[in-house]
């Protein structure tokens, strides 16, 4: 596909997330508390998306990952969380 056709396809529908990421951001800032693992993650997430650099979207998925090799022995939690707690 041509920059154009992408553009053509996807930009209403990408304008609109970005959009809901403006608008979570706000909440967040109105607010009150501390930040936590998962929000120093996704500024670290959104960092990776202003470099002028390929693979964006692995490069972000990563900000959110857990990096280390060897598995835990036993949960800690039953569900998932979004982000590593021990990344930043």
């Amino acid at each position: 596909m041509t920059r154009q056709e992408i553009l053509d396809l996807y930009f209403v529908e990408t304008r609109h997330k970005l959009i809901e990421i403006g608008a979570f951001l706000d909440r967040i800032a109105r607010a009150d508390g501390e930040e936590d693992f998962r929000l120093k993650a996704f500024h670290a997430g959104l960092a990776e998306l202003v470099r002028d650099e390929p693979h964006a979207a692995k490069r972000v998925l990563l900000a959110f990952s857990d990096p280390t090799q060897e598995p835990i022995p036993t949960a800690t939690t039953q569900t998932a969380c979004g982000a590593w707690p021990g990344a930043l």
